[in-house]
């Protein structure tokens, strides 16, 4: 049976976007969700597809800390230091998750990974560099989507914990 919109009409997007796009109604944000025709895998494809600073392009990175996830949301213009970003937690080591990890926590692949809509709530932390951008550009499920929103906006519908990452 196909998915329906709240509309009623048929869903034509992929379920984690259409699972991005719930979980931004649920929290009361506006559907700004853009598919484009190509893929934007990448905070670079996005920027230029988007026609914006790859600075407020916000990657979705998902790390394995003590066997749990933990999502980084950080600009796509820097490189996350997860040895400063441990021991600013206090925590253990913080090591890159495998796509398999990520698929299974997520219900996104790596890529297309979004902020929210996912099937349980993920610890996150939210880099601070961000907020120096009107609007944040964030994957929306799939290598295909993005969506747009504040960074006050982002930090409150994923209950993110603002940290500088490098």
């Amino acid at each position: 049976m196909p998915k329906v919109t709240e509309h009623g009409r048929p869903d034509p997007l992929p379920d984690p976007v259409a699972n991005v796009r719930r979980a931004l109604s649920a929290a009361g944000v506006a559907d700004t969700v853009r598919v484009f025709p190509g893929k934007v895998p990448t905070a670079a494809a996005a920027a230029a597809a988007l026609g914006c600073d790859v600075a407020a392009i916000t990657n979705s990175l998902v790390f394995e800390l003590d066997g749990a996830p933990l999502l980084i949301l950080a600009s796509g213009a820097a490189r996350v230091d997860t040895a400063y970003v441990s021991a600013q937690l206090g925590a253990g080591r913080i090591r890159r998750a495998t796509p398999d990890f990520v698929l299974e926590h997520t219900g996104q692949e790596v890529g297309g990974v979004a902020p929210v809509g996912h099937p349980a709530k993920i610890h996150t932390l939210l880099d601070t560099s961000l907020e120096e951008h009107g609007t944040l550009w964030a994957g929306a499920g799939d290598h295909h989507s993005m969506f747009a929103i504040s960074y006050e906006e982002l930090r409150r519908i994923t209950g993110a914990h603002p940290l500088r990452v490098r």
